[in-house]
């Protein structure tokens, strides 16, 4: 086990990568600035082209695009699992461009929940250990750590299925479960890659509904969608095709009201691997 890594500033002050100061809880939660990512190849391809898009704390968001806009890349980049070609990501005011991979990777098992379409959850643990295990990489005692999974639990109506198995529910549950790990450090923002993409249209929209519950509570939330009826459930809808956002209604002017006071980032862990309940970088615009 090793101490939480030193570079990290204390959350009070940041550097805003100009060489300024800025207060981080008035910083948006997410920020990417003028970003651009391309892959190799006879020609390269241009996956984003200038993206510039912030976040504040509160806000429910939906990402849409069809296949190969690169919204994919673009949430890869948002939760620090791929490097921009150019550009900066903020998360909470700080900028990941001038941190050192350890840093990213404690910033990113502290700062940012992740669900994806495919779950990733264990198989051979239980739904209360899958949870738990979203605390892992930040140096939670296991007692507490379960305590906040069952309450984690708790908030997607699942505490009582807590020493059931992955294969043991329905697809519906499975997401509540990857959900509440997503939840369970009380993340600065929670990224959702097609939520409902594995769900039936019924199931679908029992998570869109929790979605907007767990929203209300306070948390921040982004949703990465190629669904414009899903993007058109959220409080702000941004439209990207072509590696650049195309159309964004504007900020939620009712986040204000539902923040939530930040967690300290500074706190004894020990390192995140590099995608830490990430799942696999995908190396394709999509």
């Amino acid at each position: 086990m090793t101490s939480t890594p030193q570079h990290l500033p204390d959350r009070s002050s940041v550097d805003a990568g100009d060489g300024s100061v800025t207060d981080a809880v008035q910083a948006p939660v997410l920020d990417v600035d003028n970003l651009t990512k391309s892959y190799p190849g006879e020609p390269p391809v241009q996956a984003l082209r200038g993206v510039n898009l912030a976040i504040g704390e509160g806000e429910l968001v939906g990402i849409v695009g069809p296949s190969g806009s690169g919204k994919t890349t673009l949430l890869q980049l948002m939760g620090t699992l791929d490097r921009p070609t150019s550009g900066h990501v903020r998360i909470g005011g700080l900028d990941v461009a001038s941190m050192a991979d350890d840093d990213v990777a404690y910033l990113r098992a502290t700062r940012i929940g992740f669900v994806f379409q495919q779950f990733f959850l264990a198989e051979h643990a239980t739904v209360l250990d899958n949870v738990a295990d979203g605390l892992l990489y930040a140096g939670v005692p296991l007692e507490q750590r379960r305590q906040r999974a069952i309450d984690a639990l708790e908030l997607v109506g699942l505490a009582q299925r807590r020493h059931a198995r992955p294969t043991q529910l329905s697809g519906g549950q499975r997401q509540r479960v990857a959900i509440a790990r997503a939840l369970v450090g009380q993340p600065a923002v929670v990224l959702a890659d097609e939520p409902t993409g594995n769900l039936d249209q019924a199931t679908g929209q029992s998570i869109l509904a929790l979605i907007d519950r767990l929203h209300r509570t306070g948390s921040t939330i982004v949703v990465i969608t190629h669904d414009h009826a899903i993007a058109e459930r959220m409080s702000r809808k941004v439209e990207i095709l072509d590696g650049q956002i195309v159309a964004d209604t504007g900020p939620d002017t009712g986040a204000d009201a539902r923040r939530r006071s930040p967690a300290p980032l500074a706190r004894p862990a020990i390192h995140a691997p590099q995608a830490a309940y990430g799942g696999p970088v995908n190396h394709e615009p999509s």
